[in-house]
C-alpha cells in the first residue's frame, strides 16, 4: 500500500500547494466492478456490459469502465493517499474540469496520482483544488483527468 501523505491543519494544507500528494498502488479494473457500476446507475450500454459484442464491435475490443465510474474512483483512492488531521470534515465540493482521454478496459491496471494545485480560504473553510489523474499502466494518456474541488472544515 502506498504511503499516506499527512496533512495537518490549514498551515499543513497550504504547505502542499504545488506539490504531489501521492500515487496509489495499481489495481485491476474487473468486469464485475464494471457490471456493479452499471447496475447501480442503470447504465447498461453494451460497450460496458456485453463482453462478446465489445470484442466484436467496439473500437476498444473489450468492455470499458464508464467514464463516471472512473471519475468516482478518485474519492476513495484520495483518502487512501491522504490522511487529514486538524479538520472536522472534508467534503467533495465539485469539479471544475473533467476529461476521459483514454478508455479504461476490463483487465487493465489503474492508479490515482494527485497534486494540490491551490488552497484558498472561502468563508469558514479552505477550498483545495486537486489535480487528479487516473493513470492506466503502460498508457500515455490517463483514463480520467479531473480538477476536483474539496472543502476542508476546521
Amino acid at each position: 500500500m502506498a504511503n499516506k501523505t499527512v496533512i495537518d491543519g490549514v498551515a499543513g494544507l497550504k504547505s502542499f500547494v504545488g506539490k504531489e500528494l501521492g500515487t496509489s498502488d495499481f489495481r485491476t479494473m474487473t468486469f464485475e466492478d464494471i457490471k456493479r457500476f452499471a447496475d447501480a446507475t442503470g447504465d447498461h450500454q453494451w460497450i460496458h456490459v456485453d463482453r462478446e459484442r465489445a470484442k466484436r464491435e467496439s473500437p476498444f475490443r473489450a468492455p470499458v469502465a464508464h467514464g463516471y465510474f472512473t471519475l468516482s474512483l478518485i474519492a476513495g483512492l484520495f483518502f487512501e493517499l491522504v490522511e487529514m488531521k486538524g479538520f472536522k470534515l472534508v467534503v467533495n465540493y465539485g469539479l471544475n474540469k473533467v476529461r476521459f482521454p483514454a478508455p479504461l478496459k476490463e483487465g487493465q491496471r489503474y492508479r490515482l496520482n494527485i497534486r494540490l494545485q491551490d488552497a484558498t480560504e472561502v468563508s469558514n473553510t479552505i477550498e483545495g483544488l486537486v489535480l487528479a489523474n487516473v493513470e492506466i499502466e503502460g498508457e500515455k494518456k490517463p483514463a480520467c483527468a479531473a480538477e476536483v474541488v474539496f472543502r476542508f472544515y476546521s
